[in-house]
């Protein structure tokens, strides 16, 4: 059976550049930093008291009634919210397409951790009395995000979750990929979500040293590439895409951002937390994508790349790129886009999915942000799009995600041509 190509026909986010798509690749050309102070619990007695938060967040300015809010965790929030903008922006007609052939698939690292966190202190700091929500399990389980999509729009195509730590977006766009060119859905409603500062997650992190400490000077604390970065700035929010058959996308007039062309999976098999030291997994992450997809280094014009500003992981990934893109190395532009948008963890491939699209489609590369001082391990012959984004016609580009665990991914998505 011949496969079908696959493209993106809408797209959908919610994070701490902008509440909506446009707003978001706005301020990414801007190189603006979402950073801000920590203001939903007291975070004097923690080591980071900042994070890359949702301004302002009200889930009654998105449609979501209270008594429906009362029911979900902020990750389910969110994935609905980006879904809407997604739906509507494909300009699908939810009441008409056959809903059989509709999927939904997300990726999430951790789920309803805000949710887990309130209950269990509701617990242990009362009587003993376990007076747990109704609503508890089904609030914090990773697949009811895409559950609660399908719910609402009546989509019963294939449905679930794809849980992999940071990489777990980028592998639900693999799966979503797969279903589609395999022929088992026309449409699959993708990306990853993420809701994630809370008490426990800032403490969890702050204990592992994998967060910055950058308390002083939070705009400019995720810095990756730069010699003082000192650790990742945690994110939230959620990115959608439309992922349709070509054939269907066409037959309907849908207009067309952008193809997605091949995407991979590794795995490192050496650490809980750390990379590979030669970076084994992502060399071959990308060897892969780019093979499934056609294309070769040469014509990689943009690499966002995984780049969470931590002393270890930016190294190794750079290095990586040298080893697979040779010569190339030098002439495609790469930038991390969390120096702005902080660590969305498990919603990161998605949201920086996003941004390879805008890029495509808009010519202009993405910044790396707060870069002050050269880290002699690294290689700044390399195009690192330092603190300025730049103009370049971009025809293929890739994204790096890698989690905890040893999870490796990467993804391709070409300029649509018929």
């Amino acid at each position: 059976m011949p496969l079908k190509r696959v493209v993106i026909t809408g797209l959908g986010t919610i994070n701490p550049l902008g509440n909506c798509i446009g707003e978001f690749f706005e301020n990414l050309d801007k190189g603006v930093s979402g950073a801000s102070p920590i203001d939903r619990f007291d975070t004097a007695l923690f080591k980071t008291r900042f994070a890359c938060q949702i301004k302002d967040y009200n889930p009654a300015n998105f449609g979501i009634d209270r008594k429906e809010a009362r029911k979900q965790d902020k990750f389910s929030q969110f994935a609905l919210i980006a879904t809407a903008e997604a739906i509507k922006d494909s300009g699908i007609d939810t009441a008409k397409v056959d809903k059989s052939r509709v999927g939904v698939i997300l990726g999430t690292g951790i789920g309803g951790v805000e949710t887990m966190c309130d209950e269990l202190r509701d617990y242990y700091v009362g009587d003993g009395t376990p007076r747990f929500s109704p609503f508890y399990i089904v609030k914090i389980i990773n697949n009811i995000a895409p559950g609660l999509i399908s719910m609402k729009y009546g989509f019963t195509g294939p449905g679930y979750a794809t849980s992999s730590a940071c990489a777990s977006s980028s592998h639900a766009l693999m799966e979503a990929f797969n279903t589609i060119r395999l022929g088992k859905a026309d449409i699959v409603v993708t990306g990853g979500t993420e809701a994630a500062v809370t008490v426990n997650s800032v403490g969890g992190f702050n204990s592992a040293r994998a967060l910055s400490t950058r308390n002083d000077d939070i705009l400019r604390a995720s810095r990756p590439f730069d010699a003082d970065r000192d650790g990742f700035v945690l994110g939230e929010g959620a990115g959608i895409l439309i992922f349709e058959d070509y054939d269907h996308a066409v037959a309907r007039g849908a207009k067309i951002y952008a193809e997605f062309c091949g995407a991979s999976a590794t795995s490192d098999a050496y650490h809980i937390t750390s990379p590979h030291p030669q970076g084994e997994g992502a060399v071959r992450a990308m060897e892969l994508a780019m093979e499934e997809a056609g294309v070769t280094p040469a014509e990689v014009d943009y690499i966002n790349a995984h780049g969470t500003s931590t002393p270890v992981g930016d190294v190794v990934e750079l290095a990586a790129i040298k080893r697979v893109f040779g010569e190339y190395a030098y002439k495609v532009n790469i930038s991390s886009t969390k120096s702005m948008h902080g660590h969305l963890l498990g919603a990161a491939g998605a949201v920086e999915a996003l941004a390879c699209i805008h890029a495509i489609n808009s010519g202009i590369i993405p910044p790396t942000i707060n870069f002050e001082k050269e880290d002699p391990e690294i290689d700044y012959r390399m195009n690192l799009t330092l603190n300025n984004a730049q103009k370049r016609e971009v025809n293929v580009a890739i994204s790096n995600a890698f989690g905890f665990g040893g999870h490796n991914s990467c993804v391709v998505m070409k300029k649509f041509s018929i």
